[in-house]
């Protein structure tokens, strides 16, 4: 069986890239930017105000100056005319020309027209004053292609003067479901049947992840009705997320089916624990079909994974590397497998993080799950990892 590197690799081999489309700022958050952005202008574009106060040339000190006239934030720079005056200033303003100094508000009092500094007021060059490009200059590359669109990447956007970004454009998911026990949530419920869980966490978290064209639907366990119904997503998505139907039952009927489809099976089962029937495949369309294991737990496990690292990608994202954390207590793996504990964020009284193990009373113990933040990836054993093994994790979201 492959290992999870090698399913890794395998994937990213036969995911194809997502094409690009231009959109409009504003529609761009959490999109994967596929260009790079530059400093339209030096920032800050000019010597810039950073505090309410009285601007003045810090060569000619005196204890109390004249008022010369206001300058607001937006308005076009004013010039200090002569000794003994001072211009009024407001935050986010251009600093006056022959001005090099502001002094803040609480630092003198205004009467009559006039300022007096307090005993002691700092009359410097350069006080209180955000020099031109001392953040950065025009031309310097803010943000490369590949970044998530957070909040800070958008405003950076706009301060480039960019109205409309190329991005990756959303792939067409479909999250679908297999099996005669499974019942919707909110419908009666027979004492030998299941709700419908898996595709409602796996679509939320798409969903927490930006995905936005995400379908669900459920599939009996019946062969003509899978043919007929993956044969549709196949031809209209871009990806397709199946759970369960990949064991090694009578009744796991999807890689038949989508063998029957003309779908090229890339892998099916890793050494792995939960996921261990994990299907991966290629469709004639380019569409790429992810087979999930049906309980619960091994099904967010592959997700989190291997489907959604394999989104992001598809999409052009840079990515980080898989977090790495020590284990808070000893961990015993008994199988030659790679092992996936769900585990608790703790902070020691230094506020270091340390994974608390969180384990689940097997793969169909879902409930377990509540209160944990993701899970840590351990090798095969037989082995006992000691508290303080350092080790992937893997957040939920």
């Amino acid at each position: 069986m492959l290992t999870p590197a090698d399913a890794d690799l395998l994937i990213g081999q036969n995911l194809q890239c997502l094409p690009i489309e231009s959109l409009p700022l504003a529609q761009c958050a959490g999109a994967v930017l596929r260009e790079n952005i530059y400093a339209e202008r030096d920032q800050p574009p000019f010597d810039r105000v950073a505090m309410d106060g009285v601007a003045l040339a810090s060569h000619t000190p005196a204890a109390s100056l004249r008022i010369q006239a206001t300058q607001a934030a937006g308005d076009a720079p004013l010039t200090l005319t002569g000794r003994g005056q001072c211009i009024e200033v407001m935050t986010g303003a251009v600093l006056p020309a022959g001005c090099d100094c502001v002094v803040p508000v609480e630092e003198y009092a205004v009467t009559g027209g006039g300022v007096t500094f307090a005993p002691g007021t700092r009359i410097e060059a350069w006080r209180n004053v955000h020099r031109r490009g001392s953040d950065t200059r025009q031309g310097t590359l803010l943000v490369a292609a590949g970044a998530r669109l957070r909040a800070p990447e958008i405003a950076i956007a706009a301060s480039a003067g960019m109205a409309r970004i190329r991005v990756s454009s959303q792939p067409m998911l479909a999250v679908i479901s297999t099996g005669n026990e499974l019942v919707e949530p909110g419908e009666p419920v027979l004492a030998h049947q299941i709700r419908r869980s898996n595709v409602y966490a796996i679509v939320s978290a798409l969903r927490e992840h930006g995905f936005q064209r995400v379908a669900d639907e459920h599939l009996r366990d019946d062969a003509a009705e899978m043919h007929e119904r993956l044969h549709f997503h196949l031809e209209t998505h871009d990806v397709l997320v199946l759970s369960g139907g990949v064991s090694a039952g009578r009744f796991d009927l999807v890689p038949a089916v989508l063998q029957e489809l003309g779908v090229r099976e890339v892998f099916h089962h890793v050494a792995q624990r939960p996921g261990k029937p994990l299907w991966f495949g290629v469709a004639p369309s380019g569409a790429a079909v992810f087979g999930l294991p049906g309980n619960p737990v091994s099904s967010l496990v592959c997700y989190t994974r291997y489907v959604l690292p394999a989104l992001l990608g598809s999409l052009g994202h840079s990515g980080r590397p898989p977090e790495r954390i020590a284990l808070g207590a000893p961990v015993k793996i008994g199988a030659p497998l790679t092992h996936f504990m769900p585990v608790r964020l703790e902070q020691d009284d230094w506020g270091r993080p340390w994974a608390q193990p969180a384990p689940t009373n097997g793969s169909g113990d879902f409930t377990a799950l509540a209160g944990t933040d993701g899970f840590v990836e351990l090798p095969p054993g037989p082995n006992t990892y000691p508290k303080g093994h350092v080790t992937r994790f893997y957040r939920w979201s």
